[in-house]
């Protein structure tokens, strides 16, 4: 890919020592996430499409996660499951209708 992505996954996989006061969103399966994330990114060839995945430490909410921005939408989504994955691929990715059960509240992220 090059230039600006269309979409850029970001995916927190930031880890804390066993009970940590944050907690930590790889204890909330995040690396489970990533890799659902990297796998249907190969399977359907979303790099060559011009998407990116990337994988971060903490972005806020750690209690929350798994967590997961999308840029250029500014959009957050929390406890996300590997399941969750293709919805947001198909939903989100695709035709830009955020996947709303999953959107953090206003009051984490803004809005």
């Amino acid at each position: 890919m090059q230039g600006k992505p269309k979409k850029h996954v970001l995916v927190c996989v930031q880890g804390r020592p066993q009970g940590h006061p944050r907690g930590s969103c790889r204890d909330r399966g995040s690396g489970a996430v990533y890799q659902a994330f990297l796998d249907e990114f190969q399977k359907r060839q979303l790099w060559e499409s011009g998407y990116m995945v990337t994988d971060t430490g903490c972005m806020g909410p750690c209690h929350l996660g798994a967590t997961v921005v999308v840029y250029p939408d500014g959009l957050m989504y929390l406890g996300v499951k590997p399941e969750d994955v293709p919805v947001i691929i198909d939903e989100h990715l695709m035709f830009d209708q955020p996947v709303k059960r999953l959107l953090a509240p206003p009051e984490i992220w803004g809005g």
